[in-house]
């Protein structure tokens, strides 16, 4: 793969990423939903292991919901691109 197409993915992605987001309902999913209705949802609350950079894709500093969500989409596509390109790095510098 020519860093050309990995360019033009990555853009792809961040596109969709951002387009796609602003769809996201703010709605509960089935299964919250049901934990609501049914009385049980604090049961399965815990603390996690670790805090989310971006909690209910609330970006700190933006008022505007959709545009957080986008903006918290395209973030999450960068690292997640970064990690899988450094990964893959490592494993080809290996090889070589």
């Amino acid at each position: 793969m020519t860093k050309k197409e990995i360019i033009f993915g990555l853009i792809i992605s961040i596109f969709l990423a951002a387009a796609i987001s602003l769809f996201a309902s703010s709605s509960p999913d089935g299964l919250e939903r049901i934990a609501e209705d049914k009385g049980f949802l604090e049961k399965g609350e815990i603390k996690p292991a670790f805090s989310s950079p971006i909690p209910d894709y609330v970006w700190p500093g933006l008022k505007n919901e959709k545009l957080a969500t986008s903006f918290a989409g395209i973030t999450g596509t960068l690292i997640v691109f970064g990690l899988g390109y450094g990964i893959a790095a490592l494993i080809k510098g290996k090889q070589d």
